[in-house]
């Protein structure tokens, strides 16, 4: 650093600002600094700053499952919110949620030497796991429930949830079945108390829900079991690849969708307007989610502080897939 403030002709605390971003630092004096760092081949020394600053300036993830459309979508948003705020990121999966695998999960981490955790694991499968989580590090969960003790940051589930149901029953349609997701997902949980709540509120039956583990396989075999109910004219599947799922098995049935039966997904994922018919679906936001967990981490590791962080909401995006229902 001394060799660029003299190859610069600045201080050694302009080209600190310069290197770690902090403090002002006039334009034309910045670009000289970096082109003096450039011509002399600097570099910043991590393990040095480390030791001066007490921050390794990297975030722990440690990630259940990078098969859903959320999850990948929220690694994706934390990854770049990280990196916008100059920290890197160490990615621990796990896959079980055995005593043995998290608990080995959180000494990597510990190991790697990372300034706080984000947690992107069902809170039931920790739960199950018995695991207590390290008070020597800042956590913070994603879809979770644990927010008594702990930040945590998540979707409004229960609004999308609602939102979905009440469209199918405001078109006219009697009841509304669901294809739920798994039995551990708290996700899942949410989206199918909020749709029995809502029929419940409307006085309406509540079917017995189909469960499915996510995948448009499981929502393929829920919907060969509603084909075979005369009674059935609107489902609601708690993700999109479910409601694909479904919308198969309809089809090869030989009923229209929406003619003959409506359907909503959950997710919004930007294939689902390229289905026929384009699916109804409930649009969430994980890239908002994955950039609140970080400002949450970011935040106590900050100031000690635990930032309370709102429900992220949703929004129902409507397309060809629901309709008034027709006697079938």
């Amino acid at each position: 650093m001394e060799d660029v403030a003299r190859e610069a002709g600045v201080s050694g605390q302009t080209v600190s600002r310069v290197v770690n971003a902090r403090g002002y630092v006039g334009a034309t004096t910045r670009v000289r600094v970096e082109a003096a760092m450039q011509s002399l081949g600097y570099r910043p020394n991590s393990a040095a700053r480390a030791l001066r600053s007490g921050r390794f300036r990297t975030i722990g993830v440690v990630m259940f499952s990078f098969s859903s459309y959320g999850n990948q979508r929220t690694l994706d948003a934390i990854a770049v919110r990280a990196s916008q705020m100059g920290y890197a990121l160490t990615l621990i999966p796990v896959e079980s949620s055995a005593t043995e695998t998290v608990v080995g999960a959180f000494r990597r981490l510990e190991e790697h030497a990372v300034d706080g955790v984000i947690i992107v694991i069902e809170a039931h499968q920790l739960d199950e796991a018995e695991v207590e989580i390290p008070d020597t590090l800042p956590v913070v969960f994603v879809d979770s429930n644990r927010g008594t003790e702990l930040p945590f940051v998540d979707t409004d589930q229960a609004q999308g949830a609602t939102l979905a149901t009440e469209h199918l029953l405001d078109l006219g349609h009697s009841t509304v079945w669901h294809v739920a997701g798994p039995a551990k997902s708290y996700s899942a949980e949410r989206r199918r108390d909020a749709w029995r709540t809502t029929l419940e509120s409307r006085g309406r039956v509540v079917p017995e829900p189909i469960p499915g583990d996510w995948s448009a396989a499981s929502g393929y075999e829920a919907g060969v079991r509603l084909c075979e109910i005369d009674a059935v004219t609107a489902v609601f599947a708690a993700n999109d690849q479910m409601a694909i799922g479904v919308l198969r098995a309809f089809r090869e049935a030989g009923l229209e969708v929406p003619g003959d039966v409506s359907i909503v997904g959950f997710d919004g994922l930007p294939d689902a307007a390229q289905l026929w018919p384009p699916l109804t679906t409930v649009q969430q936001h994980p890239e908002r989610v994955g950039a609140l967990a970080v400002d949450a981490l970011l935040s106590e590791l900050d100031s000690g502080d635990r930032l309370r962080t709102p429900l992220v909401g949703t929004e129902l995006i409507i397309r060809s897939s629901t309709a008034p229902p027709r006697t079938r």
